[in-house]
């Protein structure tokens, strides 16, 4: 598996997330992503599915030193009170003693960023995670995160699809070494539709879906892919045996578009960037 580098930590760039999945549908499918060659996975306190995570890769006899596992603190956590102690809830939902990555989930408005990131810091001093991030930070956040936090935010985890190329924050991330983690890569069944995909997807014998994973991952950022259906696995993660050519990837850049963001949570999501 292709990785991403960013002060340290090599993430596959190409990671499985369980979004809006139930135990049953993660515990059905996690087999077949790891056959398939799967080892990124990526859950969250808020997804309510880390236990049924960590008993799926425990029942396939995953090794732990073959995973890197990613979760997220959600906001309602973000006190000395429940911080550390909603960490300490993901290691023993997840049947581990640290995550390669942990993530605040949102900024929030009720919580200043630089109070946030002394609660993650702590947590990564006292050996919870190997690496720490943010997700769903603007530019200001994501340039004050990195100047307050000890130690390296290695990525900004943000809805980043063909419709929302995140440009002038993919920018700012790659001056600070900072990676972009893309969530909504298909754009809520967008971009598997899309004419112009299908299109470019047929010159390599791909999907729709696939060109788009491709896209995210020649830019250099780490992408999320996510299916439900065992059988889907294996065409998600078959986007290392083709590239995008010049043309593929002006009009895929043409693809953008002022209303292409999907996600932005009132009370969660930032001012986002223009």
């Amino acid at each position: 598996m292709q990785t991403v580098s960013a002060h340290g930590a090599a993430i596959p760039a190409l990671g499985f997330g369980v979004f809006r999945m139930s135990d049953e549908e993660v515990e059905r499918v996690i087999p077949a992503a790891l056959e398939a060659g799967f080892r990124h996975f990526d859950t969250a306190q808020i997804y309510d599915n880390e236990a049924a995570l960590g008993k799926a890769l425990h029942a396939a006899g995953a090794q732990r030193d073959d995973l890197f596992l990613t979760t997220k603190v959600w906001v309602d956590n973000y006190s000395a009170a429940r911080f550390v102690a909603s960490v300490d809830e993901s290691l023993d939902k997840l049947g581990v003693d640290r995550v390669d990555l942990l993530l605040l989930h949102w900024p929030g408005n009720k919580v200043p960023v630089a109070a946030q990131i002394e609660l993650l810091d702590a947590v990564q001093a006292a050996g919870k995670t190997r690496f720490v991030g943010v997700s769903n930070q603007n530019i200001a956040q994501l340039r004050d995160s990195a100047a307050r936090s000890t130690a390296p935010i290695v990525t900004n985890q943000v809805e980043l699809h063909p419709y929302l190329p995140q440009q002038a924050l993919a920018a700012v991330a790659k001056a600070q070494g900072i990676a972009l983690t893309a969530y909504y890569g298909m754009a809520d069944g967008a971009v598997p539709q899309d004419a112009v995909l299908q299109a470019i997807g047929a010159k390599y014998g791909k999907t729709a879906a696939q060109v788009g994973l491709r896209w995210l991952i020649e830019q250099g950022h780490i992408a999320l892919s996510k299916t439900a259906n065992p059988a889907r696995v294996k065409e998600n993660i078959a986007v290392f045996d083709f590239a995008l050519d010049a043309a593929d990837r002006a009009a895929i850049n043409g693809l953008a578009r002022p209303d292409g963001r999907i996600v932005n949570p009132q009370g969660l999501a930032p001012v986002w960037d223009a």
